[in-house]
């Protein structure tokens, strides 16, 4: 394969995933190494164009969708080659860092259960799903991540960091999912606490939805937190990145925690200027092993940055924007 196509194909895969979540293809350009972004970058734009072909469209046709797609991406596994751009990106990716299929091939089998999600009647079911969908997911993604200890070790503190931000998702996508007919709050939750799908359906506001959204955060930011020993399992240069991601997922919990029974009512967006100040501060903290990025709650406000972080944040994601090809490394060290 000739380098300009190759090329072509990583930017395409750029530019999806620009379109798709501008603020982590963003922090990606700016916090991760340059020699690794082509890689993260398609892996990611893939695991998202996989979503999309589950979350969009016809709901009668996204399991005819997704098995059609599968078996292109089993096809293009089991051959190294593929006609779909996006495909070939990611087997060059793989076969550059001699990835394992493992994971993608777990992530596949687990989005398609995925299609026929009907809720979770406990907390087990819940960690299924976890071990199912959302770690091969963290996985895929995190393959060309450089790792300090063994891969057990990284897996086991990557599921602890899947496991919180899960459910930090569910927190925040709970309007979306209940508008249409899906929760994903585990129903034995709901019964601890007395909250019915109803109150919630209805955006009540009382203290059992209260006490359900409170306990909800709590599970996913102690998971966080016991997931944070993950930035001392990846390499220096890795860190940054990883930092943002941990202090997102620490900022939307702070939003649901001042949001409370509201979080149920209308949708949540992340603020694109509060994760561009998270860039600022995790490239700041460099190389460190700690997330650094200080957690609202009892005696621990939220930070507010200054201005002078917003303006720096601005100037960081125009520099960005303005430094060309990301691949030029990748391809001269492989005589593209």
């Amino acid at each position: 394969m000739r380098g300009r196509t190759v090329r072509a194909e990583y930017s395409a895969a750029s530019r999806y995933l620009q379109r798709r979540e501008f603020v982590a293809w963003g922090a990606l350009r700016i916090l991760f190494p340059p020699e690794s972004q082509p890689h993260t970058v398609v892996a990611s734009a893939l695991a998202r164009y996989t979503d999309d072909l589950c979350d969009h469209g016809p709901v009668r046709g996204r399991a005819q969708r997704f098995d059609e797609w599968a078996a292109r991406v089993g096809t293009a596994l089991d051959t190294g080659s593929s006609g779909h751009p996006l495909l070939r990106a990611y087997l060059h990716s793989a076969g550059l860092l001699n990835l394992s299929r493992k994971w993608i091939d777990s992530y596949m089998a687990g989005t398609r259960v995925d299609l026929e999600f009907t809720g979770f009647a406990q907390e087990a079911d819940y960690q299924r799903y976890i071990d199912a969908v959302t770690l091969p997911s963290f996985m895929l993604v995190a393959g060309a991540v450089p790792r300090l200890v063994p891969d057990q070790c990284f897996t086991s503190s990557a599921r602890l960091m899947v496991d919180g931000s899960q459910r930090t998702d569910f927190l925040t996508d709970l309007f979306v999912d209940l508008r249409d007919g899906r929760l994903a709050l585990p129903v034995c939750d709901l019964d601890r606490y007395g909250v019915t799908r109803a109150d919630l359906r209805n955006g009540l506001d009382t203290p059992a939805v209260r006490a359900l959204i409170s306990a909800t955060a709590s599970s996913a930011r102690a998971s966080l937190v016991e997931g944070e020993r993950i930035l001392g399992e990846i390499a220096p240069d890795y860190r940054p990145f990883c930092r943002f991601w941990i202090g997102v997922q620490h900022q939307r919990l702070d939003d649901v925690g001042t949001r409370g029974a509201a979080i149920v009512r209308r949708p949540y967006h992340d603020g694109p200027m509060a994760c561009l100040r998270l860039v600022v501060r995790s490239r700041h903290a460099g190389a460190s092993t700690k997330a650094h990025l200080r957690h609202a709650g009892p005696g621990n406000p939220a930070v507010r940055p200054s201005r002078v972080a917003g303006n720096r944040a601005r100037s960081i994601l125009t520099w960005a924007e303005e430094k060309g090809p990301l691949w030029p490394q990748l391809f001269r060290e492989n005589g593209q």
